[in-house]
């Protein structure tokens, strides 16, 4: 008997040119500047990252039972070019939830990226077929495919709500996510962070990087030897 799989309206894809603005920013610099809690801690890319590389894309969500994949397969085919499927997968790292061939799909699909709270195997295909994939783990244990799940829904995966069409950011450091409807405001905020991280970069080649800060911020005690 089929099970149920609940899908929810599509969100708008945003603008090119606000995709290519975060793509030349980084996690941290989004998470510095959106009250240091934007990031989904244990979520690290695990395949088809290249060296420097930033994905950027709106998410296509997905909540499905954990070790079950049932339902992102459908997600596979209902994703648009450009999306970050972002997988809720309650975090279990015992089952894979998806692998070198779904990966492979997702390229050829236009998929940006794939996140899994959960685990996934194939490593080594998914690095030479798939767009770069954040995971919690690997396991070569094969799963479900039972369902039920959401599509679309808003999810939490690594304890950080995300919206469909909410703007993800992945590099080397992780993932984190700009709410849509403050995506302009928190990248003017990481584009200015970023040119003042510039400019201490230079102090330091310098050597005129002002360290006034920490004293003012310590009180220091000597210690008797």
């Amino acid at each position: 008997m089929p099970v149920e799989c609940r899908l929810h309206p599509a969100s708008p894809l945003p603008d090119d040119a606000l995709l290519d603005r975060v793509r030349n920013l980084a996690s941290s610099l989004v998470s510095d500047v959106f009250g240091r809690w934007a990031g989904a801690p244990g979520l690290l890319p695990v395949a088809g990252l290249r060296p420097g590389q930033v994905i950027a894309g709106p998410a296509f969500t997905v909540r499905t039972r954990p070790g079950d994949n049932l339902v992102v397969h459908k997600a596979l085919d209902l994703a648009r070019p450009g999306e970050v499927l972002v997988v809720a997968a309650g975090g279990a790292t015992d089952r894979a939830i998806l692998g070198g061939l779904m990966g492979q799909y997702a390229r050829e699909r236009g998929l940006a990226g794939l996140i899994v709270d959960g685990a996934i195997r194939d490593r080594s295909d998914l690095e030479q077929v798939a767009p770069p994939v954040f995971a919690a783990g690997i396991s070569h244990l094969g799963p479900y495919k039972d369902g039920p799940g959401d599509l679309r829904s808003a999810v939490s995966v690594a304890g950080l709500t995300i919206h469909d069409g909410d703007i993800i950011i992945g590099d080397e450091d992780g993932i984190a996510v700009l709410p849509r409807s403050r995506a302009e405001e928190i990248i003017v905020a990481a584009e200015a962070k970023r040119e003042a991280e510039a400019a201490e970069s230079a102090a330091i080649s310098a050597g005129t990087w002002d360290r006034a800060w920490i004293d003012a911020a310590l009180r220091m005690v000597d210690v008797p030897a």
